[in-house]
């Protein structure tokens, strides 16, 4: 139960609010670009780099969007 009130608070901020969608966005495209790069079965160093990189971009984004959706519910409660 708990999770589907997530599901649904996340689908109302994508819908309300424009930093979330913005965010949301930007990982959805790191998580893809992530995926790309992960379907070589051995990454040169450079590649390697690279996907330490996105996952430290996306971990940041995420946790952007985790401290609206907390925002978000303390204003609610309030």
């Amino acid at each position: 139960m708990e999770r589907n009130a997530q599901e649904e608070l996340k689908a109302h901020l994508m819908q309300t609010n424009e930093e979330f969608r913005q965010l949301a966005a930007q990982h959805s495209e790191f998580a893809s670009k992530l995926d790309a790069l992960l379907v070589h079965p051995h990454l040169t160093y450079e590649e390697q780099l690279e996907e330490t990189r996105l996952k430290k971009l996306k971990l940041r984004l995420k946790d952007q969007m985790e401290a609206i959706v907390s925002q978000y519910r303390s204003q609610r409660v309030a």
